[in-house]
């Protein structure tokens, strides 16, 4: 931006472009964090960020909470590590918003590592020549706990996983609040498909403890066998790297199938989600649901003998239920920084456009 001292930030995936003047930021910050207001809880400095930027007290739109997540990450990170940044930020997401895949958590990472980076607080690790490169652990730290914080303002409550995951990569552990990082799992190669169908995790969850409340000596060991089946697919993931046997993805097919029918047991299934795994499995592969259930997004394992034929011919059917799908990877690194000229054509589009 030069002298120009604006701060812009663009948003092509949920229709977003707004930006801002630094000195007016600089009001802003000072308000929210230090002066007479000090130490204003995060709601009361929510409320105030809500009033600048011309968003609802009571919105819940994904582009209102990516702006009012922005705002306060930008602030209270150049709070405490060093001025406003005058800068262009643009954002996109090649995978949907809204469709419990965990995009808020991406983009609060992403946001938190270009602001910690913006405002020295953390190192530039690309070298001349190298295409991608990664933070120290003491780096990828600070990193999600900032995310978390962003996650704090779009989600009120959230377990932290989903940052987690977007910070370290690979795959984590969650039980009873607790985050282990699963060291050398394999990359898997999945197809990732969204039935469209809209839910709320909220709703979901409370019929889970009513069903448990009313039966618990039948739900609570139907959790319990979820729970084994969860140990039982850590195994084999961790065994996999140094074992690369065919043998296991069988293993993890069936898995997959078993998960499958207690999710819907426990009442979080779909009938888009059975028509998915119906779909899938009438060309030999197998799926599951993700996230929170009741619609919302589904994934289905393919294994290295799928061959592009059956793989192309499932997209084609599930395109024809009125699903969306993309081939993807799981078990990918977490946050990285990439050269320019790292970034495929696609990419570098989106990101160039206004």
């Amino acid at each position: 931006h030069g002298g120009g001292e604006r701060l812009c930030v663009r948003l092509p995936g949920v229709g977003v472009r707004r930006e801002w003047d630094v000195a007016e930021l600089r009001v802003l910050r000072d308000r929210i964090t230090g002066g007479a207001v000090r130490h204003l809880p995060p709601r009361e400095q929510l409320d105030v960020l809500k009033e600048f930027a011309g968003i609802a007290a009571d919105a819940s739109a994904p582009d209102s909470l990516a702006i009012l997540a922005f705002l306060y990450m930008c602030l209270a990170i150049s709070a405490k590590y060093g001025d406003v940044p005058s800068m262009d930020i643009a954002v996109w997401s090649e995978l949907p918003t809204g469709a419990g895949l965990g995009s808020s958590a991406a983009y609060t990472v992403c946001l938190a590592a270009a602001l910690l980076h913006a405002c020295r607080a953390i190192s530039c690790p690309l070298k001349d020549g190298e295409a991608t490169a990664r933070w120290t652990e003491e780096e990828m730290t600070l990193i999600n706990s900032w995310a978390f914080q962003g996650e704090r303002v779009i989600h009120g409550n959230p377990s932290g996983v989903d940052n987690a995951v977007g910070t370290w990569g690979g795959a984590l552990r969650y039980q009873s609040g607790k985050i282990t990082s699963l060291k050398r799992v394999p990359t898997l190669r999945i197809l990732l498909t969204n039935t469209k169908v809209p839910r709320s995790t909220m709703v979901l969850v409370a019929g889970v403890k009513e069903k448990i409340l009313k039966f618990p000596a039948i739900m609570n060991p139907v959790l319990d066998s979820i729970d084994a089946i969860s140990q039982e697919c850590q195994s084999v993931l961790e065994a996999m790297p140094t074992n690369p046997s065919p043998e296991y993805y069988p293993v993890l097919e069936e898995l997959f199938d078993i998960n499958q029918h207690h999710l819907n047991v426990i009442g979080v299934g779909h009938p888009s989600l059975d028509r998915l795994c119906r779909v899938t499995a009438s060309h030999g592969l197998h799926s599951k649901l993700t996230g929170a259930g009741g619609g919302g997004c589904g994934i289905t394992l393919l294994p290295p003998d799928a061959t592009p034929l059956a793989v192309e011919a499932a997209k084609r059917d599930l395109c024809a239920c009125g699903f969306e799908c993309w081939e993807t990877d799981i078990g990918a690194p977490g946050v990285t920084l990439h050269s320019s000229s790292s970034l495929n054509a696609e990419v570098l589009h989106a990101l160039s456009e206004s």
